[in-house]
Formats: C-alpha cells, sequence, structure tokens
C-alpha cells in the first residue's frame, strides 16, 4: 500500500502604508480603501473642485428660490453637488478601487457628467432669462448666481472633455 502525504501550507502577505493602516490580508472592503489626495492635483481633479466650489456659490446666492425658473435651477445645483460630493468621495477615498465590480466607471461618468451638463446650461439660461432685467428684493443676487451658473456650466464641460478623451483612450478606471 502506497501513502501520499500532501502538506497544505497558507500565508498572507500583509504590507503596511507609511501613513496608513495595513492594506491586503482580509481586510475585504474596508482594508482596500486608502486616501487618494494625488487625484486632487490632475486636470480632472481641480475641476471637480471648481465645481464643487462653484456649487456651493451657486446655491448660497439662488437660496432660497424667488421664482419657478430659480427653483428648476436649485434643482439641478443641489443633484449636481450631491452627485459630485458622492464622486469626490469616491476618488478621495479610493471607493471606486476598492469596489471589485465589473463596470466602466469613466463612461458611467462621462453619461452622468454629460447630462448633468446639459442641465446646467438649461438652468443658468432660466436663471439668468428671469433675473437679468429684474429689479428688487434678491434681483441682484441671482442675477449673480446665473453668472456662477454659467462658469459651473463650463467647469462641467470641461470635466465633460477629460472624461471623453479619457473614454476614447479606453480607460475604465
Amino acid at each position: 500500500m502506497v501513502e501520499t502525504v500532501v502538506n497544505i501550507e497558507r500565508t498572507t502577505t500583509t504590507t503596511t502604508t507609511p501613513n496608513g493602516p495595513p492594506v491586503g490580508g482580509d481586510g475585504g472592503f474596508w482594508g482596500a480603501i486608502r486616501l487618494n489626495i494625488d487625484y486632487f492635483r490632475t486636470v480632472p481633479g481641480i475641476i471637480k473642485i471648481v465645481e464643487f466650489v462653484l456649487g456651493i456659490i451657486c446655491m448660497a446666492l439662488a437660496a432660497p428660490p424667488l421664482a419657478s425658473a430659480t427653483s428648476f435651477f436649485m434643482f439641478v445645483i443641489v443633484i449636481s453637488f450631491i452627485i459630485n460630493i458622492l464622486l469626490i468621495a469616491a476618488y478621495f477615498l479610493g471607493i471606486r478601487e476598492a469596489l471589485n465590480v465589473a463596470v466602466n466607471w469613466i463612461f458611467s461618468e462621462l453619461i452622468t457628467t454629460a447630462v448633468l451638463t446639459l442641465l446646467y446650461f438649461i438652468g443658468f439660461i432660466v436663471q439668468l432669462a428671469r433675473w437679468s432685467d429684474a429689479t428688487g428684493m434678491g434681483s441682484g443676487s441671482n442675477t449673480a448666481a446665473g453668472v456662477f451658473g454659467l462658469f459651473n456650466f463650463l467647469a462641467y464641460a470641461a470635466g465633460t472633455y477629460f472624461l471623453f478623451l479619457a473614454h476614447r483612450s479606453g480607460a475604465t478606471h
């Protein structure tokens, strides 16, 4: 009778980063999250921060909505702001890399940003059309909100352009 012995050895490799907790091992999703400040030194990262700041300025100038046109403009601002915060968090924490799902992130973000660009285009035109020749309470701040909406439209258009270039080059992350 021949006897076969099989030895199985299991090892786990854990690497540590200089500024953070261990990465790898059995950390799962939370172990894969890391701070990614380098993204915000790139042109698309800077554009995201500009969109964020301009969104805050637009919200501050247009609130409270005194006309239905401003209500639509505020809807566009708030939806864009929420999506922008989620994208900033996803990039900052490296959540896209931690989620191991088969999603073309660049294409998804391209479509989302293109839709938000179109909404901002409509929103700032509606806002300026309503408030550009108005006088009275709130007309100055609402006109300024429309102008900053124009600036944010341009920022979103630039973001869409850079996402399109990334998508065209074949990037998926």
